[in-house]
């Protein structure tokens, strides 16, 4: 079936194909980056994750290993573990909240926020580096009016673009920070 067909009919078209390879590629490169990143800094990526979620949570909120769980879409007694990893480290303290003395929540300590801080510095390089070019393959993604069509021709040069300079900036400011026990 030809793509003009396949288009009409509401079927993925070559085309398509073409664009969600080329954006799963592309955050694929990026979470790579990010787990070699992490390594840099003696973490996991789902240790860099789980304090980002903390460091990320909203103003006044507590947050639990219950949250931290449903955050990170692992089952509870797997973020347990992660806790009692991070808290081995240095980076994460259990406390207990005021007034509900069977809740623990969790917080970053200063060295938890120090590798926190120059991981999440790298990321957001590396982010601006390739935001543009992920967010052109999203924006051809959900564009419903495909004024124009893209060939696979451009998408191969961006998803050059994004492979020829995956991991330049992996771990650069990183190496001198390293949590406790790596």
């Amino acid at each position: 079936m030809s793509d003009r067909i396949a288009s009409r009919r509401g079927q993925l078209t070559k085309a398509d194909f073409v664009r969600l390879a080329a954006f799963r590629h592309a955050l694929r490169r990026f979470l790579r980056f990010s787990e070699s990143a992490a390594r840099g800094a003696g973490l996991t990526g789902q240790h860099y994750q789980a304090l980002l979620a903390l460091r990320g949570s909203p103003e006044g909120e507590h947050m639990a290993i219950n949250d931290l769980a449903r955050h990170l879409l692992i089952k509870h007694n797997s973020a347990v573990g992660l806790v009692d990893r991070l808290a081995a480290r240095g980076l994460v303290v259990r406390e207990r909240i005021r007034g509900d003395r069977r809740k623990v929540q969790l917080r970053l300590t200063r060295t938890g926020e120090g590798v926190l801080e120059k991981l999440a510095s790298v990321h957001r390089q590396e982010l601006r580096r390739v935001g543009p070019i992920i967010q052109g393959f999203l924006k051809e993604l959900v564009d419903s009016n495909r004024t124009r069509p893209v060939g696979p021709e451009r998408l191969r040069g961006s998803a050059r673009a994004v492979r020829g300079n995956a991991g330049r900036t992996a771990g650069k400011g990183v190496g001198n920070v390293r949590a406790k026990g790596s």
